[in-house]
């Protein structure tokens, strides 16, 4: 027997590949500060692990409705319209274990062969495994360092055509931490308003930003709700990454669709952990506000010591918690850097080339570690810095 063709096309996610050798290190003694991994470093707020204790006693271990339960979504309902300034009701909702699923039904239901994809390039490496594991075309769209880590809206307008069937926006944004200006998003939105394409809107980190504004959602301009699938979740505005509970927000017409894969795959997300979403997202919210400000308090902190080592340019991210230097000064690539600082610093980082072709010449950092496990990076990385200092850069500093 052998595996079938589809599984070669599937990709992987490299942290956890990165995380594994960092582990290997320390189990030689050696001391490693992990900055790899992209979940919060912050305990689940009390209240929402209560609220799943009380649900468990009282007996919510059994089967749930495929679609989530009714008091939840009526909840995702009411957030996503007060936070997007849109209206939607809980029939739009469908409530699934983790956010991927909100990337791999939609695109299951959407997408025939040969069908065109845009996508953010660096991005979440997941984007374009699925697309190629469905048979479809990725079409990277390059994100430009210069503005914020966003589109290139004429090359973006020129990748258009009759066979581009979806369009993933990300913001803010993983890998690079940028946020889509609301210009761009509205640009975005008229290219696409008269079009026959969908919008899939991933906005896992929507309460992690750092300007006065939140990030605009595409959702908000006319004509674009009944054509976007917003996808969200607990895991990282709650540092609830191990519950596996996330949502999408879609036409009425593509929930039935993913009703369906969840029928074929999971049946539904666990009840109990449903309780606890009620519980935070109409609990108290200071825990999440006191996790941002200390996410920008470490972003300020250490943006500002990688930007004095030399061969590192670091932009202020808008927000997530990630840093995403670029690093041609260094005369080193992407993997080859990453590879050293692990072996050589003991900082655990992410080669930007694992995001896409367009991340090559960056690394990424996770700061959701503590500001003295940062600062310590930072002093590491400057100590071997002069091995690479008298290099040249390397051509291309720019996506």
């Amino acid at each position: 027997m052998k595996l079938a063709e589809r599984i070669g096309r599937l990709g992987v996610e490299s942290a956890f590949d990165v995380l594994v050798k960092a582990r290997a290190l320390e189990a030689q003694g050696r001391s490693v500060v992990h900055l790899e991994i992209g979940e919060p470093d912050f305990p689940t707020p009390a209240h929402i692990v209560e609220a799943a204790k009380e649900a468990l006693d009282q007996g919510w271990t059994h089967y749930g409705p495929t679609q989530g339960l009714p008091d939840l979504r009526e909840s995702i309902a009411g957030y996503i319209s007060r936070s997007r300034g849109i209206h939607v009701g809980p029939q739009h909702v469908c409530v699934v274990p983790g956010g991927k699923p909100i990337i791999y039904f939609p695109l299951i239901a959407l997408l025939e062969e040969g069908d065109e994809v845009i996508y953010p390039n660096p991005g979440f490496p997941i984007y374009e495994s699925m697309i190629r594991f469905l048979g479809a075309k990725p079409v990277p769209m390059p994100l430009v360092e210069s503005r914020g880590f966003s589109f290139d809206l004429d090359l973006f307008r020129d990748r258009l055509n009759d066979r581009t069937k979806l369009v993933i926006l990300n913001s803010p944004q993983n890998p690079t931490g940028g946020v889509i200006p609301r210009d761009d998003v509205r640009a975005i939105a008229e290219m696409l308003r008269d079009r026959d394409v969908m919008v899939l809107s991933d906005e896992i980190y929507s309460r992690i930003h750092y300007g006065t504004e939140p990030p605009v959602s595409i959702t908000t301009f006319p004509g674009m709700l009944e054509k976007t699938i917003l996808l969200d979740g607990f895991s990282k505005t709650y540092a609830m990454t191990g519950w596996r509970m996330g949502y999408g927000v879609m036409p009425e017409w593509l929930v039935t669709a993913v009703n369906k894969l969840m029928v074929n795959s999971n049946s539904c997300t666990a009840s109990f952990t449903q309780r606890a979403g009620i519980a935070a997202l109409e609990g108290p919210q200071e825990a999440v506000d006191q996790m941002v400000a200390e996410f920008r308090r470490r972003r300020d902190a250490f943006c500002k010591g990688l930007n004095e080592i030399p061969g590192f340019r670091c932009a202020l991210p808008g927000g997530a918690f990630y840093a995403f230097p670029n690093v041609t000064g260094t005369g080193m690539h992407s993997k080859e850097l990453a590879d050293f600082l692990l072996y050589e610093a003991g900082v655990s980082c992410l080669n930007g080339g694992g995001f896409g072709e367009f991340g090559e010449g960056y690394i990424r950092f996770s700061y959701a570690n503590s500001l003295e496990n940062l600062m310590e990076a930072v002093e590491r990385i400057r100590k071997v810095s002069a091995q690479w200092s008298r290099r040249p850069a390397l051509a291309g500093s720019e996506v």
